[in-house]
């Protein structure tokens, strides 16, 4: 993962080569809270591939580097 401060950074970062896929920061903490926040409970179970998958799409990040395997 690499933080940058801006569209323009993230292209002269690449300097050319193909760009992946990336998020807001807004949307990397929903994610985080999404994916790890229930890991403290005493209950925890580790979530399913169809869970992390709901995870995935409830927070509209549904293109093909999203998709589970």
């Amino acid at each position: 993962m690499n933080l940058f401060r801006s569209e323009e950074h993230i292209t002269r970062w690449l300097a050319g080569r193909d760009r992946g896929q990336s998020i807001g920061i807004a949307k990397l903490s929903e994610l985080a809270h999404a994916w790890w926040g229930d890991r403290v409970s005493p209950t925890w179970q580790p979530h399913t591939r169809e869970q992390n998958q709901e995870i995935l799409a409830r927070l509209e990040l549904t293109d093909a580097f999203w998709q589970l395997a």
